[in-house]
């Protein structure tokens, strides 16, 4: 069982980027989808395929496997031009979303080597990997690795190592050993000047006054070349040599805590998964412990030997970090999901992710071992409830400051941490605390027909949905007026009365509006229902 580290742990170790290069991707997807995971270990003969797309009118090549590559074809060779040269030639339309997802796929099945795994263009992935090394026994081992699996799968990957993520791009590209700190510019001197991700028009200038490498372009005075060229040139320059710090953005958010266990053997079966829950919680507890905080929200990553990945994440009402009430929690969600869940040829690795932690603050037992938290035992049943059934199944309401009786309350989901507003709106002062109310209350009042006696009396009879009410008891009215302060045209007074007709059922209507008014004749609704 490996614990990793925390997000804040990679800054101490220095920068260190694995990129990696996937020059065939379009092509291999085509293969895949075609002959399966394994294309490439059935062997066979099969054509030449490229890949085109419309530019100008025209189709051309945007992408094309390695065979194709052998016949000396070149993206943007137009297609007329390929098939009369090579009629033999496979020729499949361009699918950028098809190949966006396929490679949003491959970074997250990267993420069992760091939390910090990033996109780069169309058939990239930048891999921040300082601190995460060791667990592989070291940089060139972790890169074995990456390959090995990779191609495993069926894909021609390449991957650069370096401190800067310029720098790893181009020891992909090239076929670069490992770069050290601080040997940038004598590795990326001989190179190229596509080695510094500028875009053609750029190389194509450079090269015509005669600047065809980077060496050339690091010999060279900076400020004719800004003028000339633009800043951008010399930002990729000090980009790749690390004078200037170049961000990249993790896919997926970087979790505080995880702890995750390797197979030798895969595994398959649900309840094996399940007994891995409580012994990697065993190894958050200590770290949570530490920190003071409980987790909030968790997540279980599974990794399978053929590249896919399931994620399922549970959450909490309150913080917890006990193994047991965590095992729970994806015992239900597992179970849920039971049939959802392909293991294909079984996981080899689990990982076990705190999301998000807040505080958790120790509560006091008695002497009996009762918690002294009230509630303690309502929130990990809820939290059992929305692991099994999902997360908007439990809601609570929170009391509002207002005076309108449908917008007295709101629903929010049961695990919503409470905030200041929150708790001011729980905690009501005793000028509004509420009259009696019916214990059905409409979403929506319903339009009705009145008999008063009087014009400002009680009703006498009422007919709602068709059906005639006499009304043998009231009480009221109980006057409320219009929020003017919150409300740019504010809604009419209503005056509510408890009534009770004939058959002793008890109702909440209401009159909106006042009798002899000119503007508009009042009107009358059902507001709720009685016991």
């Amino acid at each position: 069982m490996t614990s990793l580290l925390g997000k804040d742990d990679s800054k101490k170790a220095g920068r260190r980027m694995l990129a990696v290069w996937f020059p065939y991707l379009g092509p291999e997807r085509i293969w895949r989808q075609r002959l399966g995971r394994s294309w490439r270990s059935r062997g066979g003969k099969r054509p030449p395929l490229v890949i085109s797309h419309r530019d100008q009118n025209t189709q051309r090549i945007a992408a094309l496997d390695e065979q194709a590559e052998a016949l000396k074809l070149k993206p943007g060779l137009g297609i007329a031009d390929a098939r009369a040269r090579y009629p033999a030639i496979d020729v499949v339309e361009a699918e950028p979303e098809a190949d966006r997802r396929l490679l949003e796929a491959l970074a997250d099945w990267c993420d069992r080597y760091t939390p910090l795994v990033a996109i780069d263009g169309a058939d990239g992935l930048f891999l921040d990997i300082a601190g995460c090394a060791h667990l592989f026994d070291g940089e060139e081992r972790m890169r074995e690795d990456l390959l090995g699996r990779l191609r495993g799968q069926g894909f021609d990957a390449r991957a650069g190592l370096a401190s800067t993520p310029g720098a790893a791009w181009a020891a992909a590209r090239f076929g670069l050993p490992p770069v050290a700190p601080g040997d940038e510019a004598a590795i990326l001197a001989p190179l190229p000047l596509a080695a510094l991700r500028i875009d053609s028009e750029t190389r194509d200038g450079l090269e015509s006054v005669g600047l065809r490498t980077v060496g050339s372009i690091l010999a060279s005075p900076r400020a004719p070349l800004v003028r000339r060229f633009g800043k951008r040139l010399i930002l990729r320059l000090d980009q790749a040599l690390g004078h200037i710090e170049e961000a990249i953005s993790p896919r997926l958010p970087v979790p505080s805590l995880s702890a995750e266990r390797h197979f030798a053997e895969p595994i398959s079966r649900t309840e094996d998964i399940e007994q891995l829950v409580p012994m990697l919680s065993a190894s958050l507890k200590q770290d949570l412990e530490q920190r003071g905080e409980g987790a909030r929200r968790l997540q279980l990553a599974l990794f399978r030997v053929d590249g896919a990945v399931t994620r399922i994440a549970v959450g909490t009402s309150r913080p917890i970090r006990e193994p047991m009430l965590i095992g729970r929690l994806f015992h239900e969600r597992l179970t849920a999901l039971a049939e959802g869940i392909d293991a294909g040829y079984g996981f080899d690795l689990v990982r076990l992710a705190v999301l998000s932690a807040a505080r958790f603050d120790d509560a006091q037992g008695d002497l009996a071992g009762a918690s002294a938290e009230t509630g303690e035992a309502l929130a990990h049943f809820a939290d059992r409830i929305r692991a099994r059934l999902g997360e908007g199944v439990l809601l609570k309401a929170l009391l509002r400051e207002t005076h309108l009786p449908e917008d007295a309350a709101r629903m929010v989901p049961f695990a919503e941490p409470p905030s200041k507003a929150a708790d001011a709106e729980e905690r009501l002062p005793e000028r509004f605390a509420p009259q009696e109310r019916p214990i059905r209350l409409f979403r929506q009042p319903e339009a009705i027909e009145v008999t008063a006696e009087l014009p400002e009396g009680p009703p006498a009879r009422f007919r709602w949905r068709q059906v005639s009410y006499r009304v043998t008891k009231a009480e009221g009215p109980e006057r409320i007026a219009p929020e003017w302060w919150r409300e740019k045209q504010a809604s009419p007074t209503r005056d509510f009365y408890r009534v009770e007709d004939q058959d002793g059922r008890r109702y909440w209507l209401c009159r909106e509006g006042f009798y002899g008014d000119a503007e508009a004749m009042p009107r009358w609704f059902v507001q709720g229902l009685f016991a």
